[in-house]
């Protein structure tokens, strides 16, 4: 019994000491919003269904859910709209290459999802795709987008998907960038960060520890042309991520794709997914395989397909030139 118990005193220390070193406060919304919010950064507020109600209430669907939405907007005002939904702790930054491009062609608007980026954390920590799904048509009824292009990327591919599925005659055309959404293997190195957030017993760590270590190893590990990985790029991941509130939404995020019980939802109702659809993909994918984009594409009848050789998880940043021709093409073909 000693023996045991000198092991769990001596893994205290252990955990005690890791937080003591490499521990880092959080960041005053303040600081970050001087930093980043720099034009065009607008925000704006939101109410939108939570799928996600109050804790004696945990399945109801509640009105009256509030955010303060952090968004962009470039291009003329009478064009067609490009909505651009970013992934899985990213922000709409990661959309900059695409919104400068394409801005002289159609307007372009990105938004940060609850629980990222200068939107941050939501009160009723609803960080579902359903969720999510509501967030934006909130925010499309509110800046008045009736009707546009949608793309998503990896996390954002899937809320896209699900927004197309449930809002179709909102949804012009559809554009899925190594998206996830449906159920698949996972990659052959995701993120040590990830790996930790599936962890229960680990997940509290995060919201004490400095980000910055695990940043790096994702984004080195996401990207495979490292011109892009950039100690900007670094410096903005690893600063969002400790805005106040957000490393506690980020392991919600995860505690609740842990208990989902919706994730299939998106792979049973592309049936509605009838409007055109283009899917890039990197190659070398290492968080969602490749293979996933033959599945979309299979799902999809009538979907265009590309695959960018040498490029990782972020064809818009990896490859931004080309990628963005590409859905310049893709739009103009369908008259927008």
């Amino acid at each position: 019994m000693r023996w045991f118990i000198g092991i769990l005193v001596a893994l205290a220390l252990l955990i005690g000491g890791a937080l003591y070193v490499f521990s880092a406060p959080d960041i005053p919304r303040a600081v970050l919003e001087a930093k980043y919010a720099t034009p065009p950064s607008q925000f704006v507020g939101l109410t939108y269904l939570s799928t996600v109600g109050e804790p004696n209430f945990p399945s109801e669907t509640v009105a009256g859910v509030t955010a303060r939405a952090h968004y962009r907007v470039r291009g003329p005002a009478d064009a067609p709209v490009l909505l651009l939904l970013h992934g899985s702790n990213a922000t709409l930054f990661t959309w900059e290459p695409w919104s400068k491009t394409l801005s002289d062609h159609v307007r372009v608007v990105s938004v940060d999802l609850p629980g990222h980026g200068l939107t941050g954390a939501t009160a009723n920590r609803d960080y579902t795709q359903a969720g999510m799904a509501n967030f934006v048509l909130a925010f499309a009824d509110k800046l008045g987008l009736k009707t546009f292009a949608l793309a998503g990327n990896s996390m954002g591919g899937g809320v896209a998907a699900r927004f197309a599925e449930e809002h179709p005659g909102r949804v012009s055309a559809l554009i899925l960038v190594d998206a996830g959404g449906l159920p698949s293997k996972k990659g052959d190195r995701p993120p040590l960060a990830f790996w930790i957030l599936r962890q229960p017993w680990l997940r509290p760590l995060l919201g004490k520890l400095d980000p910055t270590p695990l940043v790096k190893e994702g984004l080195n590990d996401a990207i495979v042309r490292k011109a892009v990985l950039t100690p900007k790029m670094i410096e903005l991941y690893a600063d969002v991520a400790r805005m106040e509130g957000n490393r506690p939404a980020t392991a919600d995020r995860f505690a609740e794709y842990a208990s989902a019980t919706d994730w299939t939802y998106v792979k049973d109702h592309t049936g509605a997914l009838k409007m055109p659809t283009l899917i890039l993909w990197g190659e070398q994918d290492h968080l969602i395989p490749v293979a996933m984009a033959g599945v979309w594409h299979k799902l999809l009848p009538g979907s265009k397909l590309i695959v960018y050789p040498q490029t990782g998880h972020i064809p818009m940043e990896e490859v931004a030139d080309r990628s963005a021709a590409d859905v310049r093409a893709f739009l103009t073909g369908l008259g927008h």
